[in-house]
């Protein structure tokens, strides 16, 4: 298992896949929590059936997947629904994210997830790697990939961290507000850091 953990978050649109990419090519292993979330909700899964159960055949695709566009609607608008699916996933997701850092063996692992911090998940991490730029920014470039509402962008951004309270438990700092190139430079400078304070760790 790599003993180092760096946790990576930010807000919605903000890079963080392609920010995991280039530590990816590093040689850095990561598990990301979005992706153990949607694992979690395949047909056939104990926590879609529990999600059928509860919200009734309407929140499926004809398929028998789950309408991900209907249940994110469903949760913004109703705090209650919300707080049952958070209740009903938090629990798989993290056991699953654990067990999944356990098999990295990396120098080092990136613990990848949008609400880090919203979760508590820090105590998991040796260092909180946040990725910023402004929410302008945010909203333009979620509207683009996402083909969302702006309302329903301010939603999202509404149920996570504000700015400054994020970057204030931030350890380090990826500046995004450019391009790739400008990326590059940084996780490559983060990436010497990490593997330093790795084998600092691991030695003792």
């Amino acid at each position: 298992m790599s003993q180092f953990i760096v946790g990576l978050t930010g807000g919605i649109g903000c890079g963080k896949t392609t920010v995991t990419k280039l530590f990816a090519n590093l040689g850095v292993q990561h598990v990301d929590a979005d992706v153990i979330a949607r694992n979690l909700v395949q047909p056939g899964t104990k926590c879609l059936a529990a999600i059928t159960a509860k919200f009734g055949q309407s929140i499926l695709q004809a398929d028998g997947s789950l309408n991900r566009a209907a249940l994110r609607q469903l949760v913004f608008t109703d705090s209650a629904a919300k707080a049952w699916l958070e209740q009903l996933l938090h629990p798989a997701i993290r056991q699953q994210l654990l067990t999944e850092l356990a098999s990295c063996n990396s120098a080092y692992a990136l613990l990848v997830a949008p609400l880090l911090l919203e979760n508590n998940l820090q105590p998991y991490c040796q260092r909180i790697l946040v990725i910023d730029l402004p929410e302008s920014l945010q909203i333009s470039r979620t509207l683009a990939r996402d083909q969302v509402s702006e309302q329903q962008v301010a939603a999202i951004m509404a149920a996570q961290l504000p700015r400054q309270q994020r970057l204030a438990q931030a350890n380090d700092i990826i500046h995004n507000h450019s391009n790739l190139e400008a990326l590059v430079p940084q996780v490559q400078a983060l990436h010497q850091r990490y593997l330093q304070l790795a084998a600092k760790g691991n030695s003792g």
